[in-house]
């Protein structure tokens, strides 16, 4: 878990004050914010509305293949199809009625022009631009690839909605031309210090998908528990997990990739070395963690970095968990090492000075070399936390740097850049740290761009949910909507808070209807549906 002490204490003494502090609304009548209706999250590149309406029959509506087709394309096709025109659930106002705008016609069918054969997986560089145009009863949604089909469905169902008399759906005659601003739009869930059953994990996904987020950070294991279960190791997961039942096997992790698959979201796995691995050392790995001879100290530290045994079970490690996720990124984290143990371990400073480091810095870095030998062999490419670029710790030239100290400082990702190396960018996104009242906007405002301009290098960033105090109690209302104020700045090529406290509100009216709780955002409000 990333803590900076200050931020933390002072998140703690303004949670207190807070809580007997009321928020401030508006004390009209109604909601505090009025949602838009057939508004997209997040926001399109280019759109062009037009005050013409379409409806629909649901039962007579379909969508077309014009181009490349695959099972992934029909089971979009079977996905979109059930959330379209899901029915209200919630009698709506009686002093509402339908739309006085002018009707043209019936959305009788989707043209779907896949223009090149499906893609197995989605990765880094996947093309996800789309263009759509709803004209009249016959629209069409045109990609290069079958990313960008999927980011387009997402659009056309978020473009149809339930007019107020709470049975018609309609869509606005409309073009659009989308593509996103950086290629990785990430969420980490920690899934070490709560176990969170697979059913919390799709749900994630899906929402994830609502708001065209493109990469899951698997943030496995930690101090806490290691509740994946190695086939070279079983141990690992035998005694290290909360318990039997609070265990991922090889077919829970396939089933998590293949489901995030279908929705163009890639599964980038974390295994955080050479700290982080407490629950690693009830394993049955001999010498695998450091002994601190300082009685005062936990009993055992990082990994031992002198212990060569130690690199030939951290490459099979790797090895199991690179064949298994289909990404040939892998993050290996390098966080928050507490060193204590390495400076009073007789035979870890006699190694040193063996080999003449001068000090722990020196002693990580032949660590991590070792490790990066490894990953190189396996041809994965690196992702490491901040601390390690900060040490100057040698680096593969694609290793990616991935800052998330100091929240609003944005210069270190020009000094990672200006090295050579990609970098993400996760800061001022812990949506983990909450507060009384509206609080998406202060992850909106958190904007990244201005410093990182279109060097190809950053690659964009990640919404973070550590693990201490959330469950799959609380998981979904944490998480959305903060996350799809990250996933609009991610995507969005032009930003603008006063238009999405409207949008956001629609979006978050959205997921609930899809099955996702998510938080209300702006203050009193009521979804009718």
């Amino acid at each position: 878990m990333h803590y900076n002490s200050l931020i933390t204490n002072a998140f703690v003494i303004c949670s207190i004050l807070l809580c007997c502090v009321p928020q401030s609304y508006s004390q009209n009548v109604g909601p505090a914010v009025k949602m838009t209706n057939g508004q997209v999250w997040p926001k399109p590149v280019l759109q062009h509305i037009y005050d013409e309406y379409l409806t629909f029959e649901p039962e007579n509506f379909h969508f077309n293949i014009t181009g490349y087709s695959c099972d992934d394309l029909q089971d979009a096709f079977k996905r979109y199809n059930s959330m379209l025109f899901l029915k209200a659930t919630k009698t709506f106002q009686q002093n509402t009625s339908p739309s006085a705008d002018p009707i043209i016609g019936k959305m009788e069918v989707l043209n779907v022009q896949l223009t090149n054969p499906c893609e197995n997986y989605p990765s880094l560089n996947m093309e996800e631009k789309y263009e759509i145009k709803i004209i009249n009863s016959s629209g069409l949604l045109v990609a290069t690839s079958i990313w960008g089909i999927l980011r387009g469905l997402e659009t056309f169902s978020q473009l149809v909605y339930l007019e107020t008399d709470g049975s018609t759906f309609v869509i606005r005659r409309t073009t659009i031309v989308d593509y996103p601003k950086f290629r990785h739009r990430g969420f980490l869930l920690d899934t070490s210090r709560h176990y969170f059953p697979i059913e919390s994990i799709t749900k994630t996904l899906d929402a994830m998908s609502y708001s065209k987020m493109n990469v899951f950070h698997w943030h496995m294991v930690d101090d806490q528990s290691f509740p994946y279960q190695s086939s070279a190791f079983p141990n690992l997961s035998e005694r290290g997990a909360f318990g039997k039942s609070a265990i991922y096997t090889r077919d829970d992790v396939r089933r998590v990739i293949e489901y995030a698959k279908l929705r163009g979201i890639r599964v980038i796995p974390e295994f955080d070395t050479p700290g982080h691995t407490l629950s690693w050392g009830l394993g049955g790995i001999p010498g695998l963690l450091t002994e601190c001879s300082d009685s005062d100290t936990n009993q055992f530290g990082p990994i031992d970095p002198t212990v060569e045994k130690n690199y030939n079970f951290i490459r099979t490690l790797l090895s199991e968990v690179s064949e298994l996720f289909h990404d040939n990124y892998l993050h290996l984290g390098g966080d928050e090492v507490d060193s204590s143990c390495w400076t009073t371990n007789k035979k870890i400073q006699d190694f040193m000075h063996r080999n003449n480091m001068k000090n722990v810095v020196e002693l990580k870095d032949y660590y991590f070399a070792n490790v990066f030998n490894i990953t190189r062999s396996l041809k994965t490419v690196p992702i490491v936390w901040e601390e390690i670029f900060d040490d100057n710790i040698h680096l593969d030239p694609k290793t990616v740097v991935h800052v998330w100290k100091d929240s609003y400082d944005y210069s270190i990702l020009s000094r990672v850049m200006k090295s050579g190396h990609p970098v993400l960018f996760s800061s001022c996104w812990y949506v983990n740290y909450i507060k009384y009242g509206t609080d998406w906007p202060k992850f909106y405002r958190c904007d990244p761009t201005s410093e990182v301009g279109d060097n190809s290098l950053f690659l964009g960033g990640e919404a973070c949910m550590w693990g201490e105090f959330a469950d799959e109690t609380n998981l979904l209302p944490l998480t959305w909507p903060r996350t799809s104020a990250v996933a609009e700045v991610l995507w969005s090529h032009t930003l603008n808070e006063t238009d999405a406290k409207y949008r956001i509100e629609e979006h978050v009216c959205r997921m609930r209807r899809r099955g996702i709780p998510a938080e209300p955002a702006n203050g009193p409000s009521y979804c009718h549906y």
